[in-house]
């Protein structure tokens, strides 16, 4: 069985963020794929300090937080969504420190889990945070699940996010194509194998010119 974790950023536990990933949740569950949804935003989350101690010991420094915890999950995980309410047209600051220290710290391949940005904002500013999210799936050979619309839900609250049928009708669709996909990569692993990566690249331009 295919298994996907959720994390939501919210502070909120039954906000806005946490009606979409439920709506997502449910899908899941009617595709027969595992779940485990993660709250994520009440905890007190520090950044990165590229301090390196997780290239020597395998995990991050700090553990103030979910951040190892999740790491270990992540790794078993065919998929992985991250859900954030909109501040200032950017994801939840949150939510950022979590995934830097997550993404960073994490040694284990994430080449080909299937990775979606869910955002939930009164009015604006969310595909600016849905391009956000994205980018830490794509910097890690992960494909990113589409849906319908974006991946998006408007609403100062959850009863309104109740009312933004198309929104939670993408968000349906979003599970059920994360599904599909997550499914089909676990049997073309099985049959092909991961596509070949190289990384002996690196360009950085020392000298100047």
């Amino acid at each position: 069985m295919a298994k996907v974790i959720l994390l939501n950023g919210s502070p909120k536990a039954g906000g806005c963020t946490a009606t979409a990933l439920n709506e997502m949740v449910k899908t899941f569950h009617e595709e027969d794929v595992e779940t485990e949804l993660i709250h994520v935003g009440n905890k007190a989350v520090r950044g990165c300090i590229s301090c390196g101690y997780c290239g020597k010991n395998g995990k991050c420094v700090f553990n103030d937080d979910l951040v190892n915890e999740v790491a270990v999950k992540f790794e078993s995980a065919d998929g992985l969504v991250i859900g954030s309410p909109v501040y200032y047209a950017s994801p939840n600051g949150t939510i950022l420190s979590f995934l830097d220290r997550l993404f960073y710290s994490t040694s284990f391949s994430k080449q080909m889990k299937v990775g979606a940005a869910v955002v939930s904002c009164r009015r604006g500013g969310n595909t600016a945070s849905f391009d956000v999210l994205n980018k830490y799936f794509t910097i890690s050979s992960m494909p990113v699940a589409s849906s319908t619309y974006w991946n998006q839900v408007h609403g100062f609250t959850a009863e309104d996010v109740k009312k933004d049928l198309e929104g939670l009708q993408t968000m349906r669709n979003l599970a059920r194509n994360m599904s599909f996909m997550m499914k089909a990569f676990v049997d073309a692993k099985e049959k092909y194998g991961l596509p070949a990566q190289e990384r002996e690249a690196f360009t950085s331009f020392p000298d100047g010119k």
